[in-house]
C-alpha cells in the first residue's frame, strides 16, 4: 500500500470508521514507515485541537430582531381607517413602503451577520491552527530531551513544521548541535539549522561548532555552510583548525578551499 493512501485513510482510522481489513493494512503499513508515523501523530495532534474547541451555534437574535420589527409595524398601523379613497391609496402605498424597508432591513442584518460570522469562523481557525503548532513545538522540545537518540532525531525534524521557527525551537536546536553525544542528532540538528543561517545565532553556532566538532562529515558541512554565507567571523576559528595538528587533511584542504571565497 503506497503511502498516500494511507495518508488519505488517516482521517477514518482516527475516529474508527475503517473496516478491520483496512485497519490491518494500515497498521502493517505504519510498523515499518517512519514518516506515515509522523505524519499520523500529526493528525492526532489535530483532531485534539479540533474536539476541544466549542462548537459554534449560531445565535437566534437576528430572527428576534426581525419579528420585533414586523410586530411594531403590524402595531402602527390602524386597525379601522375612515378615509377617502385617494387617502388609502396613499396609505397604503406608504404601508408598502414600510414593509419593503423592513424586507430590506432584513437583508442587511442578514448580509452583515453572515460577514461577521465568516469573519469569527476565520479568527476560530486561526486560533485552532495556533494551538496545533504550539503543541507541536511543546512535543518538539520535549522530543530532543529525551534520552533516545531517535526519539531527539525526531524532534529535530519537527523542524519541517515551523517555516520561522522562534528562539526557543532555534536555541533547542543550536544545544543539539553543540552538546549532543550522538553524531546522527548533531548533524541533524546541523541540517535543520542550514535554513536559517540569516540569524545571528545560527551563524554563531556554527563557528562555535567549529571548535569543538570532531566529526569530519559535519565539519565539512558546518565549513561548506559557513563558506557559502561569507560569515567573516568563521575565518579565525578556520585558520585555528588548519594550524592544528589533529585536524584531517581533507579538512585542511576544504578550508584551504573555502577561505579565500570569504576572504
Amino acid at each position: 500500500m503506497k503511502k498516500q493512501h494511507v495518508s488519505d485513510l488517516f482521517p477514518e482510522y482516527l475516529e474508527e470508521a475503517l473496516s478491520e481489513k483496512e485497519v490491518v493494512a494500515v497498521e502493517k503499513h505504519l510498523a515499518n514507515c517512519t514518516d506515515c508515523q509522523k505524519e499520523l501523530e500529526e493528525f492526532k495532534v489535530l483532531f485534539e485541537a479540533i474536539a476541544n474547541e466549542p462548537v459554534q451555534v449560531p445565535s437566534d437574535k437576528l430572527r428576534l430582531n426581525f419579528e420585533e420589527v414586523l410586530e411594531l409595524e403590524k402595531a402602527s398601523i390602524p386597525k379601522v381607517i375612515s378615509l377617502t379613497k385617494e387617502h388609502k391609496k396613499s396609505s397604503w402605498a406608504s404601508n408598502m413602503l414600510k414593509v419593503a424597508a423592513s424586507v430590506a432591513l432584513l437583508v442587511g442584518s442578514f448580509q452583515m451577520g453572515s460577514i461577521f460570522q465568516q469573519k469569527k469562523s476565520n479568527n476560530d481557525l486561526v486560533i485552532v491552527r495556533n494551538e496545533s503548532l504550539q503543541l507541536k513545538q511543546t512535543a518538539m522540545l520535549s522530543l530532543m530531551e529525551n534520552q533516545s537518540a531517535s526519539k531527539r532525531i525526531q524532534g529535530v525534524n519537527y523542524i519541517e513544521e515551523f517555516p520561522n521557527p522562534d528562539e526557543a525551537i532555534v536555541k533547542a536546536l543550536t544545544t543539539r548541535l553543540l552538546y549532543d553525544e550522538n553524531d546522527n542528532v548533531r548533524l541533524n540538528a546541523f541540517e535543520a539549522l542550514s535554513s536559517f543561517t540569516s540569524t545571528e545565532t545560527v551563524k554563531t553556532a556554527f563557528i562555535d561548532a567549529l571548535g569543538t566538532e570532531k566529526n569530519p562529515s559535519i565539519q565539512i558541512a558546518i565549513i561548506q555552510a559557513l563558506v557559502q554565507i561569507q560569515e567573516k567571523k568563521a575565518i579565525g576559528p578556520m585558520q585555528k583548525l588548519l594550524e592544528k595538528e589533529d585536524t584531517q587533511p581533507f579538512i585542511k584542504n576544504e578550508i584551504k578551499l573555502g577561505l579565500p571565497k570569504i576572504i
